[in-house]
């Protein structure tokens, strides 16, 4: 790939159901098979569904991400005075506690004070993804650390289960007919972001780049994406025109869809919208349908995920596929994973409120 204007991604790190560690997260995307199981880490017996896609053996929410974050570092190969001048966007499920969370985690970390707090539902890691991008590329730092993490608990899964919005067959279907929704999962990752500048003179390691985003908000429902996909739309073509791309050279989109009726057909129409015939050429698959929905940390994941499948050139599959649905017609990728044909891949998230995220990176 000739080198692009753009924001090097040089450490990663990130924990789910498939595992621990990056090489965990590529090999059980590449594998394809859901890591839903029954829930044991607190009763669901009151519950309609009662499996989620969990990590056993995980520590406190606290020490999982200190742990993520000095992994990603340490990836970085960034010293101490490199992690001192380096500020922490922490995305994690709104409350009382998360700022002194977050001041907790840059002192036990090393990294600069003041930390910033996103808690934005589903789009809080790639909203904090693109505002660390946006301060690398005005020159305000010289990296930023964006860390993000959701551990299934008992409080947001009886939300869910309330709202019915869980699958109650155990899988979760993006873009395919009978699908029934959502189903949970544990995510914890942290990424290293630098100027192209600071990697060069660290001669640090570049598995990737952030070269576009894009944020729009639809303004339709508290709850339902507008139908016809326009603030994604807007946030797909930000992003690419902040890159220089065009829509053609996009290789790999990695889906919000969550395997819910209105939010995949919404997306799909996003996707026509913004790049017309053309949206049905593009390889999609959402990785959701192997790690669950991490909530908060959803857009840290599925970005660490798509920048190493489309590092190691294969494109991982939409699991849970029963059939196509007249609603999303995409070039879904299934029954095994497909050779990445560009290095160039977009990763969506939209959440409640009508908020919209895109994250257009390459891999080196």
């Amino acid at each position: 790939m000739a080198e692009r204007p753009g924001v090097r991604i040089t450490g990663v790190h990130a924990l789910s159901a498939l595992g621990r560690g990056a090489e965990a997260q590529l090999a059980g995307v590449l594998a394809g098979a859901p890591a839903f199981r029954p829930v044991d880490r607190f009763d669901t017996a009151a519950r309609r569904v009662g499996v989620a896609a969990t990590l056993p053996d995980v520590g406190p929410l606290a020490d999982e991400l200190a742990e993520a974050v000095d992994a990603a570092c340490t990836a970085a190969r960034l010293g101490a005075g490199d992690r001192a001048g380096a500020p922490l966007l922490l995305a994690a499920h709104g409350g009382a506690g998360v700022p002194e969370l977050a001041g907790e985690l840059a002192s036990r970390c090393g990294l600069a004070g003041a930390p910033r707090v996103y808690t934005s539902a589903c789009v809080s890691a790639s909203t904090a993804v693109a505002d660390a991008a946006a301060l690398i590329g005005r020159g305000d730092v010289d990296r930023v650390v964006v860390a993000a993490g959701y551990l299934v608990e008992p409080d947001q899964y009886a939300l869910f289960d309330a709202g019915r919005a869980f699958a109650t067959d155990g899988a979760v279907r993006p873009f395919s007919a009978g699908r029934r929704g959502l189903l949970l999962g544990d995510g914890v990752a942290a990424v290293v972001l630098e100027s192209a500048g600071a990697a060069r003179r660290r001669d640090a390691p570049t598995p990737a780049s952030v070269l576009g985003w894009g944020r729009a908000g639809d303004g339709h429902h508290p709850c339902q994406p507008d139908p016809q996909g326009r603030g994604l739309a807007r946030a797909v073509g930000a992003a690419l025109r902040r890159a220089g791309l065009d829509p053609e050279e996009i290789g790999y989109v990695n889906a919000n869809a969550t395997g819910t009726g209105y939010s995949d057909a919404a997306e799909a129409a996003a996707l026509r919208l913004a790049w017309g015939e053309h949206a049905g050429r593009v390889p999609v698959s959402s990785t959701k349908a192997l790690h669950g929905h991490a909530l908060e940390a959803s857009g840290l994941l599925e970005l660490v995920v798509t920048v190493l499948a489309v590092g190691h050139g294969k494109l991982p599959v939409n699991a849970g596929w029963l059939g196509p649905d007249e609603a999303c017609p995409l070039d879904v990728i299934r029954d095994a994973p497909r050779p990445a044909a560009t290095a160039y891949a977009l990763s969506l998230n939209s959440a409640f409120g009508g908020a919209n995220t895109a994250l257009l990176v390459g891999a080196a």
